[in-house]
């Protein structure tokens, strides 16, 4: 395998969570007994750039379409992130009625409704076409196609005031191609941003199961600056946020625009990557080693459940929850009974590789558990509250990251 930015050979690995079929490829009860179609979790880090990335073992297009199962529009804490950046985004960058924002993966419209709502025009570019149709029918005004050089240059060439990118710069195999639209599309004097989870966090907290094949690359802010100066674009803003675990907002502009100053933010975090060692081929030893005791942890915990005779369950039917289950090689209701998920999308699907059924919220009450699995951890206060009635009868939640903890 070649480095997907600066075209290394790969030798290095970061780490091998085996093979696991794609995090959000639900079953419906008819293929329960069909064969499903493994891949391997083997991550690299280039040598050179330093750039954490998978092979794209499972193509893009295939995971991208249009029975693809991930809705952003049920997490409340998600769409209040939302409504907060676009608050801040019109603030800060003036934008009104003569302004265009493109959102790159824009879902099920969970953010551009905001725009919407201030009358700011907009345009959403999301390839699976089940997310998309709720969008449009929100009348989010929305294009169901791949972004990168060929879109941009064929329908949005210099006319971008602000494009946006959440979660998604980790999800393209072809990151070089796809900067470059960013190039295209933007304006002179335009904005872009984009959200991603941190490396550095995955490694400091353990986060491991946010390593799954529609993650192709795993980002620090050095790798990053590197990917964007190659196509003529510079960061000149970042911020640290408090989703998906720790994640960066970046902000960059054309680097032949003068008009906008390079906050002392962008230099302040590459110097502190480049001292605890991004920059080192040392510093992505051992994370196998961390990573293989939380597995053997909630094993345990699983085992010792099951010889009380104590009822677990999990909670969210998340992409890094199925990473967790999977390399924890739990199959079936054993050990977890079933998962609760607030997305009708996934209610009567089963959960790949385990098949673990996906059931609704009155299915607790049914079963009144004595642990729940919180999957998504991301959002586990916003899960705890919704849950807390679980302490009437003496439930407990179980979170698994960045160490085994039941509270």
């Amino acid at each position: 395998m070649k480095c997907r930015f600066c075209k290394n050979e790969l030798s290095n690995v970061f780490i091998d969570l085996g093979n696991s079929p794609p995090s959000n490829s639900f079953l419906s009860l008819s293929q329960l007994n069909e064969p499903e179609s493994y891949y391997p979790l083997k991550i690299f880090v280039c040598d050179k750039c330093f750039l954490v990335q998978i092979d794209e073992y499972k193509k893009a297009t295939e995971i991208f379409d249009k029975n693809y199962a991930y809705f952003s529009s049920y997490s409340t804490s998600w769409l209040n992130h939302a409504k907060k950046y676009t608050e801040l985004m019109i603030s800060r960058f003036g934008l009104n009625n003569k302004s265009l924002v493109v959102e790159i993966a824009s879902n099920d419209g969970y953010l551009l409704q905001y725009f919407k709502e201030r009358n700011i025009p907009i345009l959403g570019v999301e390839p699976t076409a089940n997310t998309a149709k709720i969008a449009i029918d929100k009348g989010i005004n929305t294009i169901i196609d791949f972004f990168g050089s060929r879109y941009a240059e064929e329908n949005l060439k210099n006319k971008a005031d602000l494009i946006l990118g959440n979660n998604v710069l980790a999800h393209v195999p072809d990151i070089n191609d796809f900067v470059k639209g960013i190039k295209i599309a933007l304006k002179s004097t335009g904005v872009n941003t984009f959200e991603f989870p941190h490396l550095c966090k995955l490694i400091e907290k353990n986060q491991f199961d946010t390593i799954y094949h529609e993650h192709f690359s795993y980002l620090s802010l050095t790798s990053v600056k590197s990917i964007f100066e190659k196509q003529g674009l510079t960061i000149f803003d970042i911020e640290e946020l408090p989703t998906h675990g720790g994640s960066l907002r970046i902000y960059t502009k054309h680097t032949e625009d003068y008009s906008k100053s390079i906050s002392i933010n962008v230099a302040k975090l590459l110097d502190y990557e480049e001292k605890i060692g991004v920059k080192k081929l040392i510093y992505y030893n051992n994370f196998q080693i961390k990573v293989d005791k939380i597995k053997m942890d909630f094993l345990q915990f699983l085992y010792t459940a099951k010889k009380e005779n104590k009822k677990v369950i999990g909670y969210g039917a998340a992409a890094k929850g199925n990473t967790l289950l999977n390399y924890c090689g739990i199959k079936g209701t054993d050990l977890i009974e079933f998962v609760v998920d607030a997305s009708p999308f996934k209610q009567g699907l089963f959960l790949p590789g385990s098949k673990i059924p996906i059931v609704d919220e009155s299915q607790i009450f049914a079963y009144k558990p004595d642990f729940i699995v919180i999957l998504p951890w991301n959002i586990k206060e916003e899960i705890t509250k919704q849950l807390s009635y679980i302490r009437e009868w003496g439930g407990k939640f179980v979170i698994t990251i960045p160490d085994l903890l039941v509270y």
